[in-house]
């Protein structure tokens, strides 16, 4: 990176960040609802690489795609967030980014540039942001300055994930619990595969089912889903369309509650071992009663388990983009064999971390 700065920019970075992308375990569309999530940060992640400038000018390349596909105004975004947040002005600057997260697969490369160019400019600026402040930043620039309505988890585990465990997140209350997730230790794997389904998060389907969500919870009297029980769900008088989405945001809660208590029994209790059939219901739910599976995402979890796997599930937003598939050693093989290139083994890593100075 710091020769490909050098090469494009003509001076060596001064600061250069990296974070990594995410996979959600479990807890989908929950974190715009006030309910838990369960995500871990993955060995794939986007680095970025800074100088500042004299003029002003915010100058944004990758390695990856062209300039003119969107991605730059994550970057913007994030020196607005950084002014407006920390009060840090950090307008002038040479930004170079390379990645190997696939872009639209439900990994969260979004948030990881989001959060590796904050930390970024605020160390080229002379500040040092802890992991909260770092999340903050970047979910400010993604909602106020991008536009997009995503929820907090993203921006939360890229910052502050630590390796061989998962992040329990109260996204209402914004507190964190380091749960062990080490499928290593019980001879499993983390494999992800991609559809090859792009989706957008900003394409309007994921307003959409927040708005259905807040609708839900204004027809139960509710401030949010999380407030919701099962039983208010499924008696209160409502349309079907907006039931469904209740009933699923109130039991995939439990479902995350219930996979953070398998998991806290460690590698001796079967922890990963046990999360298998709590993986398939979430998917399920998502497919029927939040709708944001696709044909595609469900061959994939079908045939992860005629392989051999002991759960799997779609991950991210939907509409697309990937599903995560728990497989033991033994059956390894044959799963990545029988998605080739599209499937990856991914393993809990830390989230943000400096590179170092380069100049």
């Amino acid at each position: 990176m710091r020769e490909e700065f050098g090469r494009w920019a003509g001076r060596p970075p001064a600061e250069v960040w990296s974070a990594p992308g995410r996979v959600n375990l479990i807890g989908e569309h929950t974190d715009y609802n006030g309910g838990f999530v369960l995500p871990f940060a993955i060995d794939r992640s986007t680095t970025v690489a800074v100088a500042p400038r004299n003029d002003g000018h915010l100058r944004c390349h990758s390695l990856q795609v062209a300039d003119d596909t969107g991605w730059a105004k994550y970057v913007r975004g994030v020196v607005q967030a950084l002014a407006a947040e920390v009060g840090v002005q950090a307008t002038g600057a040479d930004v170079l980014v390379d990645s190997d997260l696939p872009t639209g697969a439900g990994l969260s490369s979004s948030a990881a540039l989001e959060v590796a160019a904050a930390a970024a400019m605020a160390a080229m600026s002379g500040v040092a942001l802890d992991g909260r402040r770092l999340a903050a930043v970047a979910f400010r620039a993604e909602t106020e300055f991008v536009g997009v309505p995503v929820g907090v988890m993203d921006q939360t585990v890229v910052a502050r994930a630590e390796a061989d465990h998962a992040l329990f997140l109260d996204t209402r209350s914004l507190e964190i619990e380091q749960v062990p997730f080490d499928p290593a230790a019980e001879n499993l794997n983390v494999v992800v595969v991609d559809s090859g389904v792009r989706h957008q998060v900003g394409d309007g389907r994921y307003a959409e089912r927040r708005r259905e969500c807040e609708a839900a919870a204004a027809a139960l009297g509710v401030e949010q889903l999380r407030d919701a029980t099962l039983e208010q769900v499924e008696a209160t008088e409502m349309d079907d369309t907006l039931r469904r989405r209740a009933r699923h945001v109130v039991t995939e809660d439990a479902r995350v509650l219930e996979t953070v208590e398998q998991l806290r029994r460690g590698p001796r209790g079967g922890a990963v071992r046990g999360i298998g059939t709590i993986l398939l219901a979430s998917h399920a739910s998502l497919r029927d009663d939040f709708d944001v599976s696709c044909d595609e995402l469900d061959r994939i979890v079908e045939t992860a388990m005629d392989k051999g796997a002991f759960g799997a599930r779609m991950t991210g937003a939907g509409f697309g983009g990937s599903a995560l598939v728990v497989v033991p050693d033994r059956h390894l093989s044959s799963v990545l064999d029988g998605f080739g290139d599209a499937a990856f083994e991914v393993r809990p890593v830390d989230g943000v971390r400096r590179n170092g100075a380069m100049g």
